[in-house]
């Protein structure tokens, strides 16, 4: 048996696509600006994510109250820059995205730290928004 191929072409989704850039935007500016609540913005109540050290925090609730602790300790000032890497749509309201980051420094220059992240999202349309509803973080060493 050939495996099926899951992607919906039966829309135009750019409008889509550059719903979820602002989403990553989003995320990058609550990142940098130290903003918790915009950082965890688009994630659905329940979702879930996993750091870059495997921890896994289920629900928004959790996920902000993790944000918050980083974003004024240990994070507090780190910046990073945000790329949309490729979104598939594998139904016309879910979308798997790959976002790729590395450090900078406050003027937003690449800084070399000894690794970069690559994240995967999927997010789902609810009414005319998307939302977050997994996200799984991973280190790149070396990059």
């Amino acid at each position: 048996m050939t495996a099926p191929r899951i992607e919906d072409t039966s829309l135009d989704h750019t409008a889509d696509v550059e719903a979820i850039r602002q989403v990553i935007a989003d995320v990058e500016k609550g990142f940098n600006d130290n903003d918790a609540d915009l950082l965890v913005e688009h994630f659905a109540e329940n979702g879930s994510a996993v750091s870059v050290y495997g921890r896994q925090l289920d629900g928004r609730d959790m996920m902000l109250e993790v944000s918050r602790a980083a974003l004024a300790g240990p994070l507090r000032d780190e910046r990073a820059r945000y790329r949309l890497a490729d979104v598939v749509f594998v139904r016309p309201d879910v979308a798997v995205a790959h976002k790729h980051a590395w450090a900078t420094d406050a003027a937003g220059e690449p800084v070399d730290v000894g690794h970069a992240m690559s994240a995967l999202y999927v997010l789902t349309k609810e009414g005319e928004r998307w939302w977050v509803v997994a996200r799984q973080n991973t280190l790149v060493p070396g990059s």
